[in-house]
């Protein structure tokens, strides 16, 4: 399946598309190129509320951007990996069986899946700014992104997949 479509599949059932995604084999480059599109969006997501500060505050927009970009494409891949790491092993404890690699495609997939929610929270940042709309669309993206991430490592690691189909 393409991208897109495995990630409209996503919300339909995140643990079926991650599984579908491990069975192909483990391939650390697959991994590594979700992530590194998850955090260029979440990168691209920030734009408008950079853009709307730097306006508002006088800052320097490039200065901003820039800031960005090192965070969201230098620091935070290896935070993700730490974070994958940590979830893989708490799995473990709790009786997981499942793989590191399956662990990280979890977490990178649920990422990337759960963009287009970020995109738009990018807009409303950028357009509208703080206040109910931007929590609102703030709270909807964190929980997809938990529901993404916990349903597809529970279905790596465990081997449950009661979703409909």
């Amino acid at each position: 399946m393409s991208v897109t479509r495995d990630i409209i599949e996503t919300y339909k059932g995140p643990g079926r598309v991650v599984a579908r995604m491990v069975a192909r084999g483990p391939r650390e480059d697959r991994a590594l190129v979700i992530l590194m599109i998850g955090c260029v969006m979440v990168f691209i997501a920030q734009w408008p509320r950079l853009a709307r500060q730097a306006y508002m505050t006088g800052e320097e927009l490039d200065m901003l951007l820039g800031g960005t970009l090192l965070a969201w494409l230098f620091i935070m891949p290896l935070l993700l990996y730490v974070m994958a790491f940590i979830a893989h092993i708490g799995a473990r404890l709790f009786g997981g069986k499942g793989t590191g690699y399956g662990a990280r495609l979890s977490l990178f997939w649920a990422l990337l899946a759960s963009s287009p929610v970020l995109l738009l929270h990018g807009l409303v940042a950028g357009f509208i700014g703080g206040g109910p709309a931007l929590d609102g669309v703030g709270i909807l993206w964190l929980m997809l992104f938990a529901w993404f991430w916990i349903r597809a490592l529970i279905c790596i690691e465990w081997g449950t997949d009661d979703e409909p189909a």
